[in-house]
C-alpha cells in the first residue's frame, strides 16, 4: 500500500439504543471514540419486522394495483 493515502483505521466502541456496547474497527472519529446510534437492528422497523402502513396518496397505490392485477400469482 501507498504510504500516507489511507485513512486512519482504529478500534472505536459503538453504542447501540438500549446502551449495549461493541468494539470495532472504523474510521469514524480518533481512537477509543464513542459513535452513539440513534437507530439500530434493534428499534428499526426494518429488521424488527414494525407495523408499516402504506398510505394511499391521490390513487397512486390503488392505480399501481390495478395496473398490475393477475401480473403476479393469476
Amino acid at each position: 500500500m501507498k504510504k500516507s493515502i489511507h485513512p486512519d483505521y482504529h478500534a472505536i466502541t459503538v453504542v447501540m439504543t438500549n446502551g449495549t456496547e461493541y468494539q470495532t474497527r472504523s474510521t469514524y472519529g480518533e481512537e477509543g471514540a464513542k459513535l452513539q446510534l440513534d437507530i439500530d437492528p434493534s428499534t428499526h422497523p426494518a429488521w424488527t419486522g414494525g407495523n408499516q402502513t402504506l398510505l394511499d396518496r391521490g390513487g397512486r397505490v390503488s392505480r399501481f394495483n390495478n395496473k398490475f392485477k393477475g401480473f403476479i400469482g393469476g
